[in-house]
């Protein structure tokens, strides 16, 4: 990269875009971000216009080149982007309807009919479960459900296709987001005919597979212009979120994971090969050529504390202004009241299934659960069960990850919850092994500069994002409590395993 050469990395997530200007050496020198909604208006429901994405992408990166004072300077610009998505265009790339992301859950009945007729071999080439999250799934849903949509779309593509066609003119879909698809050979690096013989799709239909670090240029002047950014800039394809929050964190090493605790989780471990999971509870995503990404997202996490904050929450006395206010105060008065009683509460345990589970169990059928009440429980034990479920669900992928690749000696973390000092000590004493904490936590900005950087062949390796990716603390877990917690982990287990069938026929209640 030439002297005063900058990148920038932009994150298309799933409420908002953030676009960050670094210099070569990942110094943030500026950012900015821009929201848009997610439609929920049917049952399960979970979409998003693709205009206003696209809208929302150019206001963040026109916002920030803006603020770094230096536009001209940014010579490459990489992308990360949530997984799932699925758009229906027409031949001139128009959209047919919103866009199905990954949090829609309609196709619960389409997973269980591929699930019962080879899924788990699709599953085992593809790496991506059988899940309503899967856009597999989704294009199935979409075919049944509507069928003048799916019969007059001439692509299906993902929100990041659309914006870098609207911006090159070019379908292409690189292979992190389409090993998300569950349409993807993971081993061929090829659309899958039985997978897209489910779906109902052809190839031709989808978009070309190129590589994370494959570069688009000859960007159109207007788009260009309207971002502030010279025409010549070079544009990364990049990845998928969560496997650049690895990169982003430097967590590309055997051993070293990464945790994301926000609205919802995920684990996740870097490996030099594709890896399934014999029992189907691990998802496989690819982030180079030669790095794969294993782990498990779990939608047990902020959600659930929010919902704690909101409806158990403090006693009168201790809450105005905090447990019901919305903002951090509110989640460190949670964590100081947990912290008035034990660990394992007394005998009291959470599962936290309040929308259903990914991974490990794949469950949209999952509900939540208190188990062993009694009259010594005060409010105090019902807010710490929900965080120590919480943290044991996530922790069930981390000994996942564990099972399948080796032994783990860190877990590096990040997530607005992580930001409590309990909750960090908490987390590393449920898991039983160090707990590291990066200095910035926009792990996916940085991880798409970094692939773009790597792509440009500023960087000869990846590795060098080593360098980088400061820790700024490294918690360590006490022995007396994870041995408690490994014993309730054990408890946690047995008790899903138990109610698993009273799930399904609450399932049947819930839809009568």
């Amino acid at each position: 990269m030439e002297d005063g050469a900058l990148v920038m990395g932009v994150d298309i997530g799933t409420t908002n875009t953030k676009a960050i200007v670094y210099d070569p050496a990942g110094r943030p020198l500026a950012k900015a971000s821009a929201g848009y909604p997610l439609y929920t208006e049917a049952p399960a429901s979970a979409e998003q216009d693709a205009e206003e994405i696209r809208r929302a992408v150019e206001r963040a990166v026109a916002e920030a080149a803006a603020a770094s004072g230096r536009a001209r300077d940014i010579r490459w610009l990489a992308l990360s982007a949530a997984m799932h998505s699925v758009l229906p265009v027409d031949g001139k790339g128009r959209p047919l309807a919103r866009a199905l992301t990954w949090a829609d859950s309609r196709g619960q009945r389409q997973a269980e009919a591929i699930r019962q007729n080879g899924g788990h071999g699709l599953y085992r080439r593809t790496g991506t479960p059988i899940h309503p999250m899967s856009p597999l799934v989704k294009l199935c849903w979409l075919r049944e459900a509507r069928p003048e949509v799916f019969g007059r779309a001439a692509r299906f593509i993902s929100l990041k296709e659309y914006v870098l066609h609207r911006w090159f003119g070019e379908y292409v879909v690189d292979h992190s987001i389409a090993s998300a698809t569950g349409l993807f050979d993971l081993e061929r690096r090829t659309w899958d005919a039985e997978a897209l013989a489910a779906a109902g799709v052809r190839p031709d239909q989808l978009s070309a597979l190129v590589p994370t670090t494959c570069v688009l240029t000859g960007m159109h002047p207007d788009c260009a212009r309207a971002m502030g950014l010279s025409p010549d800039v070079a544009v990364a394809v990049g990845a998928s979120d969560g496997v650049l929050a690895n990169l982003g964190v430097a967590a590309i090493h055997p051993g070293v994971a990464a945790a994301t605790l926000g609205t919802s989780g995920a684990a996740r471990l870097v490996v030099d090969r594709p890896l399934t999971d014999p029992a189907g509870r691990t998802f496989c995503y690819a982030l180079t050529e030669n790095r794969w990404v294993i782990g498990g997202s779990t939608n047990s996490a902020g959600i659930v504390l929010r919902w704690v904050r909101d409806h158990i929450g403090l006693p009168p006395a201790s809450s105005e202004g905090t447990a019901g206010s919305g903002d951090a105060a509110g989640y460190d008065a949670l964590a100081e009241c947990a912290a008035s009683v034990p660990p394992g509460c007394d005998g009291l345990l959470f599962l936290p299934f309040l929308a259903g589970e990914r991974a490990p169990y794949w469950n949209a059928e999952a509900r939540g659960v208190y188990f062993g009440l009694s009259l010594q429980h005060t409010r105090a034990h019902l807010v710490r069960a929900a965080f120590e479920g919480v943290l044991m669900q996530l922790n069930n992928v981390v000994v996942t990850l564990a099972e399948l690749a080796g032994p783990l000696r860190e877990v590096r973390v990040g997530g607005g919850v992580t930001k409590s000092a309990w909750w960090r000590q908490t987390m590393a004493d449920v898991f039983g092994i160090p707990v590291a904490v990066p200095a910035d936590y926009e792990s996916s900005c940085w991880g798409a500069a970094a692939l773009g950087l790597f792509a440009a062949g500023v960087w000869d390796a990846l590795e060098r994002v080593d360098d980088t990716a400061a820790i700024r603390e490294r918690i360590h877990p006490d022995p007396e409590r994870t041995r408690v917690y490994q014993a309730e982990m054990t408890r946690f287990g047995r008790l899903y395993e138990t109610l698993k069938g009273e799930f399904t026929a609450l399932a049947g209640l819930e839809g009568r």
